[in-house]
């Protein structure tokens, strides 16, 4: 192994070991609340920026859960460097989930809270479990981050989070051509994540070309390195 990879493999373990332990003030950064003053259960799902040149096209997404009484935030995402050392991308680890990813501070796409949170915290923690390329990584057009946000919204419907176009990769669905949308309703065509069309309640209509996505939903209108001209628009609160 070269100087050059020892060092790199040194600088990303080194960060890993950071992100994992230092402790972050609770409700000091954004909009996720503190756990010690909201008893109820809350599902959030955010998305920032990424590192460098790839930052101008695309975010990296996480999900975060805090179930009824916890005293701390749980993250799932998947973190495409640690295969470099280890057989599984997947992160599943207590963090304070608003905290700036590499610099960029997150956006907001769902939030879900109160009754009927529990249930679909349960099943969050067991599609990310179920994730089908944990072990694998490409960053155009998929699988990465998004793939899998975008495996657990379909999974769990009723997080109804609706994507913005930089988060590339979430039309990803392996070898198959026809899904519901990244948000899990509506309809969804797509040739490995390349070229596409999306239709929903919930992502409005979206057109994929080579990975770029161009639409409009009730959050705004979607352009590629842009993201999203608008706020996302959060429905209500799951219910039983």
């Amino acid at each position: 192994m070269s100087v050059r990879r020892v060092a790199r493999y040194l600088k990303l373990t080194a960060f890993a070991a950071l992100t994992s332990f230092v402790s972050i003030p609770v409700h000091a950064l954004g909009p996720a609340p503190d756990p010690a003053t909201t008893r109820e259960a809350v599902v959030q799902v955010y998305g920032a920026r990424t590192m460098g040149v790839k930052g101008i096209f695309g975010v990296h997404t996480w999900i975060a859960v805090k179930p009824a009484n916890a005293l701390s935030w749980t993250v799932y995402e998947i973190i495409g460097w640690r295969l470099r050392w280890s057989d599984s991308a997947l992160v599943i680890r207590e963090r304070q989930p608003d905290a700036p990813w590499f610099g960029s501070v997150p956006e907001l796409y769902a939030d879900k809270r109160g009754v009927g949170v529990e249930e679909l915290i349960a099943r969050v923690d067991k599609a990310a479990r179920d994730y089908p390329y944990s072990n694998t990584y490409t960053l155009w057009p998929g699988p990465n981050s998004n793939t899998f946000t975008a495996w657990i919204a379909r999974a769990v419907p009723e997080l109804q989070v609706d994507l913005p176009a930089t988060a590339v990769g979430k039309d990803y669905i392996g070898s198959t051509f026809v899904s519901t949308a990244p948000s899990g309703s509506g309809f969804q065509f797509t040739l490995a994540g390349v070229f596409g069309v999306v239709a929903s309640p919930v992502d409005g209509f979206e057109l994929n070309l080579l990975g770029l996505n161009f639409g409009v939903s009730g959050s705004g209108v979607k352009l590629p390195m842009v993201g999203r001209v608008g706020l996302p628009h959060f429905f209500e609160t799951a219910k039983h």
